[in-house]
């Protein structure tokens, strides 16, 4: 059976998409960044919660900062991505569910009123908004390179806030001519796929 969605977009999306290791000096604007955010913002997550922050790091003494926290391999290409985004879930972000679920306002104190389960709702949930944020990238014809490599207490205190738990930094761009490893293998369907 086939998808809907048309070849070329599955290739531009999963099959031909590579995590990139370098990129082209091509700025990423900030209309690419509001397009990408305004198409995936649609991706769900339980309770409509949107914990996900982003910050983008975009001037030279910012970029400078960033790079002093990410592990060695990953610091150099960041200093040379055109955007870097730094991904983080906001652990208050109960505040904004009666806005975001106006027909449930009371989830807000009837499920999140702890701070460790609201930590936990909003690392699984900064994280699915984080793929989501990815394969936008994607689909704005650009190259994504999400990384975990890095000094995330050191990220923190630098960029965030106790409130706010960083989950990856991204490299965002055109993807460079070099620095694409082969593609590596997946599981089969019957690998992962059980039927009871």
């Amino acid at each position: 059976m086939s998808l809907v969605l048309d070849s070329a977009a599955q290739d531009l999306l999963f099959r031909e998409a590579r995590t990139a290791n370098s990129f082209s000096d091509e700025p990423v604007t900030e209309e690419q960044v509001q397009a990408i955010y305004d198409l995936v913002k649609y991706g769900p997550t339980a309770f409509n919660q949107t914990p996900l922050r982003i910050t983008l790091v975009r001037s030279p003494e910012a970029r400078e900062r960033l790079v002093k926290h990410m592990a060695a391999g990953n610091d150099a290409k960041t200093a040379t991505a055109p955007l870097v985004a730094i991904l983080a879930a906001d652990n208050e972000f109960h505040e904004e569910l009666p806005h975001l679920l106006p027909h449930f306002p009371q989830a807000k104190d009837a499920f999140f009123s702890e701070r460790p389960v609201r930590e936990q709702s909003a690392l699984l949930n900064a994280a699915l908004q984080a793929a989501y944020f990815i394969i936008g990238i994607r689909a704005a014809g650009l190259a994504a390179g999400p990384m975990t490599g890095a000094d995330f207490a050191g990220i923190q205190k630098e960029f965030l806030d106790a409130d706010h738990t960083p989950l990856m930094v991204v490299n965002i761009g055109k993807p460079g001519t070099e620095g694409t490893f082969p593609r590596s293998p997946r599981l089969e369907f019957d690998q992962v796929i059980t039927t009871v």
